[in-house]
């Protein structure tokens, strides 16, 4: 028998017990598991589903102004003026004066172009996130003071203080809308309307 063997294996488990990552017990006690490794998981299983949940919740909040417009009776939706059309109205308005009103100003280009050149021009919108950006423009472009922006439908306002109306809208909601504005409008008011993307026409 070897009787150096005791001795040895006293040797190796002093040595075990102190490399790092060592899981020899100590004095005949097993080392516990870090009770902190639990903390992490339970956090993380309660910071995942919110941070998902506040995503969606921002998705929606975007979003639905956008959409919304499609599920009304006269669909309606966000379609940016073309520079042709641009220079249009400000063609039609060339000569004229006084107040100006944007019927669903989408971005604002149409307000804040008609408040560069003289006009106290007002945009209505329905979407909030335009309106905010619009005025938003206004304020970089330098003439928030004369180009105004409000969140409201088209159909609860009155255009009766105006004199000069632009109007990009979709066939289907023309007629009526007309009807509205020859009831509100003065005489002497204008107005330009372009349908689906169709050039303006004065009325």
């Amino acid at each position: 028998m070897n009787i150096h063997a005791p001795l040895l294996l006293r040797r190796a488990f002093a040595m075990s017990k102190t490399l790092p990552g060592s899981c020899a017990a100590e004095d005949g006690v097993l080392p516990l598991a870090n009770p902190d490794d639990g903390s992490k998981s339970r956090n993380w299983g309660l910071l995942l589903p919110g941070v998902i949940g506040g995503t969606l919740v921002a998705l929606y909040a975007v979003t639905t102004p956008f959409i919304a417009p499609a599920l009304r009776k006269y669909c309606l939706p966000y379609v940016p003026a073309t520079s042709t059309q641009m220079e249009h109205v400000l063609k039609m308005l060339k000569g004229r004066h006084g107040s100006l009103v944007d019927v669903g100003s989408g971005d604002g280009r149409i307000v804040i172009a008609a408040a560069k050149v003289g006009f106290r021009a007002v945009g209505y919108e329905l979407n909030p996130w335009l309106v905010w950006y619009s005025r938003y423009r206004a304020l970089r472009e330098g003439v928030h003071q004369h180009a105004r922006f409000y969140i409201s439908d088209l159909w609860k306002v009155s255009f009766s203080q105006y004199t000069n109306v632009v109007i990009f809208g979709v066939p289907q909601m023309m007629l009526q809308l007309g009807e509205k504005l020859e009831k509100e409008l003065h005489r002497d008011a204008r107005r330009e309307s372009c349908d689906s993307g169709q050039m303006l026409k004065a009325g």
